[in-house]
């Protein structure tokens, strides 16, 4: 039996923000000191590192459940399927529903029992659960649907990375330019034949020892600010060097479990994060097989326009990738790809997948 993916759908916000709107923000360190440089500077050096130049931010009457649920009938209605047939939703994300006026997370019920009840399943058999797992989250649902495919114990499952990163990003903090909105949803279903198809391999690995808390939750930069809310945080340089040393080998594990080679990989698509350390990622791949030229056309990126959706990044790329909405990006039968993402926890995962 293989799992495999017949259909997608995406959310991508209608707020567009672009890099000038940060001009008049007061940015802070983590010490609680103004930067110095002009934010010009700032917002010039940031959009060279990360490639960033425009993000998605959800408008007010959205929260992520209802962006999930928008993703996942796009997928229904690519897939052709009668929605009383899932067995399985899973619903990875970090923070559950923020709304715009209150900055906690709201999980209860789950995100995902959220999204059953928004498309109006009356299957009681049809499970729904929410996976926080960080920016691997939405991989690492289609790990969890692939056992259960593979098991016998289930035939379709809806898995769905949503996130509105936006109502969590300091506005005090530098970050806040790299956070956007979003949700990607796929439907797998069990097939049965001998050809090899569909979730060939997956690997996952967490450092939880010294790297928990790169990213976590804390209080305002701005020495100033007398809100009690808590807002997400990381610690750039550390999750960038641990990145480029880790993810590169959890990839090649990988493909190696998949007994293919890196030549054999059509595209490679990894979290959205940031393009110097995604393209710094694959270059140390290519490194770790001995080669020294990365094709200009393996890894596809939305970063610069749609920004970090954390959970999203990943199933919004397939998406636009399978309906042709990426320029110079496509895929044929047959071909094999790689997801892999990093993020809080710290955790990794890769996946190969086949084009049926």
């Amino acid at each position: 039996m293989h799992s495999v993916i017949i259909g997608t759908g995406s959310y991508i916000p209608t707020k567009i923000i672009y890099n000038k709107d940060f001009i008049n923000h007061e940015f802070y360190d983590l010490n609680g000191n103004i930067f110095e440089k002009p934010n010009e500077e700032v917002i010039e050096q940031f959009e060279k590192i990360t490639g960033i130049k425009e993000r998605r931010y959800v408008t007010n009457d959205l929260l992520a459940s209802d962006i999930a649920f928008i993703a996942a009938e796009e997928a229904l209605a690519s897939s052709k399927i009668d929605k009383e047939s899932l067995d399985y939703i899973i619903v990875a994300h970090n923070l559950g529903d923020v709304s715009a006026g209150n900055k906690i997370p709201d999980i209860v019920p789950t995100i995902a029992s959220r999204v059953k009840h928004k498309l109006k399943i009356e299957n009681p058999y049809t499970i729904p659960y929410d996976l926080p797992f960080g920016c691997p989250g939405w991989i690492q649902g289609m790990i969890h649907a692939d056992y259960f495919l593979k098991s016998g114990d289930a035939k379709r499952a809806l898995i769905i990375g949503a996130e509105t990163l936006s109502r969590m990003s300091d506005p005090h903090d530098r970050d806040q330019m790299i956070y956007s909105d979003g949700a990607g949803a796929t439907i797998i279903e069990a097939t049965p034949g001998n050809e090899p198809v569909g979730i060939l391999s997956h690997v996952t690995q967490s450092d939880t020892l010294d790297q928990a808390y790169l990213l976590y939750l804390d209080k305002s930069y701005n020495p100033n600010y007398n809100g009690d809310e808590l807002y997400l945080k990381m610690k750039g340089r550390k999750v960038y060097q641990y990145a480029l040393k880790m993810v590169p080998q959890v990839v090649k594990k990988s493909i190696e479990k998949a007994e293919l080679s890196l030549g054999d990989i059509r595209k490679i698509l990894i979290h959205q994060a940031n393009t110097k350390m995604d393209e710094a990622i694959l270059k140390r791949l290519f490194l770790l097989y001995g080669e020294k030229d990365v094709p200009p056309d393996i890894m596809p990126m939305v970063i610069s326009w749609l920004g970090n959706s954390s959970v999203a990044t990943v199933p919004t790329l397939l998406d636009l990738l399978l309906k042709g909405r990426l320029d110079n990006h496509d895929v044929m039968k047959g071909a094999n790809l790689v997801f892999a993402s990093i993020g809080a926890g710290m955790n990794i995962n890769s996946m190969v997948y086949r084009m049926p």
